[in-house]
């Protein structure tokens, strides 16, 4: 694990090379995915079925053998163990009431000459929702796409998880049994990008695709992007701590090994200004790290994109990272909404020292989908509002044509587009009938 001080006069060289992750396309697998992509625009059901057999050792013969109905679903849910069943459902319950406050609203307003200007907002008809079915289960992933949408008012959502093997979790099922899936498709991989972009017999086309998965995956949204409208191509998870020292250190080691533990090029920093805290938080680790079932991967992520990082001041780690703008970010200090305004940018901020960002990955209501890759400098999480889209609404009276008739003549002769200054001119009160 890297360790490095601010005062160092090559700490934002090293910084950088820390934060530095390669997103360009591995050309092999940009390959793959154009010709999957391609022939199950050309051959539908067809293609799908023979590349899920595939890769998913399966032995399906029609989309009928991969496609899961809502009884399905249901009986999933009720398999599921008490405390599990009871547990989503909390979940579930929260997620949904968060994402009810995001809502966007139609309004208008008239102006005096009886003008009516406004914008009228409507949620898509259908989405797609890529949940990943491989290395492990994500029945959270479920929650967090499909509420968000469902509370949108979207008129259909079609969910695409793969089963290798033919293993089907019912977490995940009874996930979208709560959260009103209206069809599952046991599907993945670039293929199931490529049907819901474009429509088989079977899969209906959808406007939206959203949800993480893979390098293919992540190739294949970015391929079909346009045909169809994606939440983001997200990158490896992340997760940078400012510790003012006072926090217990096994607490503080766990929440980077929550990251660590997604994938071997995941992201997990500390900021703190104590040196000896900072060396706790080491101690920590090295015993903590021989309990971790997925040991390896934590190893192979802190060795390769973690940071042990002392700081000036907690001043300075706000400036630090806004420069980082991770995907979770926890605030664990005395007194954290002191600290907020100066955070710009961050997909989640995780106020005190019982926030742990494994909350807000499951429970707390926020949504986890979230910007990576420094992307939050620009980019929010997902939310209702990436399933609704709005309308511009424009009523103009004949008094407003008179006023606003010259105006947009004049801008139009200007560009020298003759007709449109027309338009405006033959509704003006002096203009020839």
């Amino acid at each position: 694990m890297l360790h490095l001080d601010s005062s160092q006069d090559d700490f934002a060289a090293r910084l950088d090379a820390l934060l530095a992750f390669e997103t360009a396309q591995d050309p092999t697998v940009d390959q793959g995915v154009a010709a999957i992509c391609a022939d199950v625009q050309h051959r539908g059901d067809a293609a799908v079925v023979e590349y899920t057999n595939r890769f998913d050792r399966l032995s399906a013969r029609t989309m009928a053998d991969l496609t899961l109905s809502r009884d399905e679903l249901a009986a999933a849910h009720a398999r599921l163990p008490g405390a599990q069943r009871q547990a989503l459902e909390a979940a579930a319950a929260r997620v949904r009431r968060y994402h009810e406050h995001q809502r966007l609203e139609s309004w208008s307003y008239t102006e005096e000459d009886g003008t009516l200007l406004g914008q009228q907002v409507t949620a898509l008809d259908r989405v797609g929702i890529y949940v990943p079915g491989g290395k492990a289960a994500y029945p959270s992933s479920v929650l967090m796409n499909a509420l968000p949408a469902k509370v949108a008012g979207v008129g259909e959502i079609i969910m695409v998880v793969p089963t290798p093997g033919g293993e089907r979790n019912d977490l995940v099922l009874a996930a979208a049994y709560l959260a009103g899936v209206d069809r599952v498709f046991t599907v993945g991989g670039a293929q199931a990008v490529a049907a819901l972009a474009y429509g088989t017999e079977t899969v209906p086309q959808v406007d939206k695709i959203t949800g993480p998965g893979n390098a293919w995956v992540a190739a294949a949204k970015r391929r079909v992007f346009g045909v169809v409208g994606i939440d983001m191509v997200a990158g490896p998870s992340e997760i940078l701590v400012i510790c003012d020292g006072e926090t217990d250190p096994d607490w503080i080691a766990m929440d980077l090994f929550s990251q660590a533990e997604h994938d071997e090029i995941a992201q997990a920093i500390l900021l703190s200004p104590s040196r000896d805290f900072i060396g706790r938080v080491e101690a920590s680790m090295a015993r903590l790290i021989e309990t971790m079932p997925r040991r390896d991967i934590i190893v192979a992520s802190l060795s390769g994109r973690g940071a042990l990082i002392q700081v000036r001041d907690l001043e300075e780690a706000c400036e630090i990272a806004n420069r980082i703008a991770p995907e979770h970010l926890e605030l664990s200090v005395a007194e954290p909404g002191a600290w907020l305004p100066k955070l710009r940018h961050a997909g989640a901020i995780f106020l005190g020292r019982f926030t742990s960002e494994s909350l807000g990955d499951y429970c707390a209501g926020p949504n986890h989908v979230l910007p990576t890759s420094r992307t939050a400098r620009f980019a929010s999480p997902l939310g209702v509002y990436d399933f609704q889209k709005r309308t511009s609404l424009i009523r103009v009276s004949a008094a407003g044509a008179a006023t606003l008739g010259p105006i947009a003549s004049t801008l139009a002769h200007g560009e020298g587009l003759t007709a449109h200054a027309r338009a405006a001119e033959l509704r003006l009160p002096s203009a020839d009938t």
